[in-house]
């Protein structure tokens, strides 16, 4: 807590007790930062670690007992009588800017499925294929990822390479055989080998793979 703040001793240990208790209960390691907090109450700073081992203070939690006197905040209670809120301030990310710079240098710009702006490009070996190549991206798009279409009348390996460069996570390919069979080849990017797959097949395994970490935790 600064030095100079707001509201009483009390008020600030149950403050800082309602937050510590807050994170031990959802796992999150806690180290104190004394001096530090707003002057209005204190608060949860979420650092990250960059490519290079430097800190950056990203998201923010903070409580705040000054605005809720000041506005003369209210509200009914159980008890049918008024109580004074607790206001809680909230910074997900911090600097939208900032978190998204921390991202593409830990990735190096190649990010995992679930977090990549484009996850699957779907594109052609000849033009023969383009009708196809709109239904794999429709079934894609109803699957809820996203995927773009790559069309143009030009040789599937330098299309492969362009799309690579971009470091787009997946790579489906479609030609008269794929489309024979209700199929598509699937290209991981960093991968050599593409893999043929029925398209319900690859669309599940995608959705899965893209899924994230928190809805595997």
């Amino acid at each position: 807590r600064p030095p100079v703040r707001a509201g009483s001793d009390e008020v600030w240990n149950r403050a800082e007790k309602a937050l510590m208790d807050a994170t031990t209960a959802a796992g999150v390691e806690l180290v104190m930062n004394p001096g530090e907090g707003a002057f209005y109450g204190p608060k949860l700073e979420f650092v990250l670690r960059d490519a290079i081992g430097r800190d950056w203070q990203c998201g923010t939690h903070q409580v705040d007992f000054v605005l809720p006197e000041r506005l003369d905040a209210s509200y009914i209670g159980e008890d049918g009588a008024k109580h004074r809120p607790v206001m809680l301030h909230r910074a997900i990310l911090g600097s939208f800017e900032r978190f998204i710079g921390i991202l593409i240098e830990n990735y190096a710009g190649r990010f995992p499925l679930w977090l990549a702006p484009v996850q699957i490009v779907v594109t052609t070996i000849t033009n023969a294929a383009d009708v196809y190549a709109s239904k794999v991206l429709g079934a894609l798009g109803d699957a809820g990822l996203r995927a773009e279409l790559d069309v143009r009348n030009e040789k599937i390996n330098y299309k492969i390479r362009e799309h690579s460069h971009a470091k787009v996570p997946v790579i489906l390919v479609v030609g008269a055989n794929e489309e024979a069979d209700g199929t598509v080849a699937m290209r991981r990017l960093g991968g050599k080998d593409q893999e043929i797959l029925a398209l319900e097949e690859a669309t599940s395994r995608l959705v899965e793979a893209a899924a994230g970490p928190l809805a595997k935790s």
